[in-house]
């Protein structure tokens, strides 16, 4: 608990069994931040685990995975989707989220294209928002998501439109 800074229910279920233990140190150990590294390998990780008795992801890919999660490059809901994809497979992480069309987009001329049409259907509320409305930025951002068919990195949109819903 102290060293990984977890709590004592993670604790727990890491140090159940030892190949758990020793895969979620192995994690760690390449690079994943621990309590991330404690929510995959308790969740989708033990999922295959208690059904085969082993880990079908190595320790490495998985860090890797988590990186990609934390960097932006991906989507927890899009990692997800990626993991099933490396069991007992060798293509890196990032090589299948971009097969998969899961990498997030942050460039802010495509976010601006999408956010510029969503507000341009949507000049009702706009005006709302302009009104005092903030609520509406999660309608925004939403209707941005879903035009960008869940690749815009919603952490990226909301800045976007604040400085197009200024205009």
């Amino acid at each position: 608990m102290t060293r990984y800074a977890i709590t004592a229910y993670d604790a727990g279920v890491l140090a159940s069994e030892r190949p758990v233990a020793d895969y979620f140190e192995a994690v760690v150990g390449a690079g994943a931040e621990a309590k991330a590294a404690a929510n995959w390998v308790m969740g989708e990780a033990m999922s295959g685990y208690n059904e085969t008795g082993r880990f079908g992801v190595s320790a490495e890919r998985l860090s890797k995975l988590i990186r990609l999660v934390k960097e932006g490059v991906v989507s927890l809901q899009a990692a997800k989707r990626v993991y099933p994809e490396l069991v007992d497979g060798n293509e890196e992480p990032r090589a299948v989220a971009d097969r998969l069309g899961l990498i997030q987009v942050g460039d802010a001329n495509t976010l601006g294209a999408w956010v510029e049409e969503v507000l341009a259907a949507n000049p009702s509320e706009v005006e709302r928002f302009r009104g005092g409305e903030a609520k509406l930025m999660g309608f925004f951002v939403g209707l941005v998501m879903k035009k960008s068919g869940g690749k815009a990195d919603p952490k990226a949109v909301q800045p976007v439109l604040v400085d197009r819903l200024k205009k």
